[in-house]
C-alpha cells in the first residue's frame, strides 16, 4: 500500500490509497513514475539555475542576458507537463472532498477509478487537438532563444498524452485493487 506523505496527517488524504501493482507492470509504472519525477525535477532544477544565474547576472554585470526568463518559462511547462501524470496517481491535485469520506474504502476506490476515467476521457478527447496546436509552432520561433516554437507547443501534448496514460494506470490499480480486496474476498465467503 502507498504510504501517505508523512507531511500530512492521514485525516487530510481523502481518499484510501490504492495498493500499487506488483509483477512486470508495477515495475513498468514505476519505473516510468521514476523516470517522470526525475525529469521534472531536473527541469526544476533547471528553473533554480537559470534564475539564480539571472539574480547575479542583475547585480554583478553591467547587463543581464535577456533569455534567462524566457528559458525558465519554458522550463516550468515542462516541468508541470512531465509532473501532471505523477499528481494524478498520487492523488496530489487540488479536488474537493464532499463525500468520500463517507465511503468505505471499496467505494474509495471505484470513486477514484471514476474520477480516473472522467479525467483520461478528456485527456484523450484533447490529444488530437493537442496535436493541431503543437503543428502551430512549426513555423515559430522564440523570441530570445530562436527554439522552435514546435518544442514548447509539444507540451501540451505530453501534458494530455501523460494524463490519459495515467488515468489508464489508476483505473487499472483501482479495479485490480477493489477484486483483491480480501474484506470483500471474506463476505462472498460468508
Amino acid at each position: 500500500m502507498r504510504e501517505p506523505d508523512s507531511a500530512f496527517p492521514d485525516a487530510l488524504h481523502g481518499i484510501a490509497a490504492i495498493p500499487p501493482l506488483g509483477g512486470f507492470f508495477g515495475r513498468l509504472v514505476t519505473g516510468l513514475d521514476r523516470l517522470f519525477a526525475l525529469l521534472a525535477s531536473l527541469a526544476l532544477l533547471g528553473i533554480a539555475a537559470v534564475v539564480i544565474l539571472q539574480i547575479i547576472a542583475r547585480t554583478t554585470l553591467p547587463s543581464s542576458p535577456a533569455w534567462t526568463e524566457e528559458l525558465s518559462r519554458y522550463l516550468f511547462i515542462y516541468m508541470v507537463a512531465l509532473s501532471s501524470g505523477l499528481v494524478l496517481r498520487r492523488d496530489q491535485h487540488v479536488n474537493v472532498e464532499l463525500f468520500q469520506q463517507h465511503l468505505g474504502r471499496r467505494g474509495q476506490w471505484l470513486y477514484r477509478a471514476l474520477i480516473c476515467l472522467a479525467v483520461g476521457v478528456f485527456a484523450a478527447m484533447m490529444l488530437p487537438y493537442a496535436w493541431q496546436y503543437a503543428q502551430i509552432g512549426a513555423f515559430q520561433t522564440s523570441p530570445t532563444l530562436r527554439l522552435p516554437m514546435r518544442y514548447v507547443f509539444f507540451t501540451t501534448v505530453v501534458l494530455f498524452a501523460l494524463t490519459a496514460l495515467y488515468a489508464a494506470i489508476g483505473i487499472i490499480e483501482a479495479v485490480v485493487a477493489i477484486r483483491r480486496d480480501p474484506s470483500a474476498q471474506r463476505k462472498e465467503r460468508d
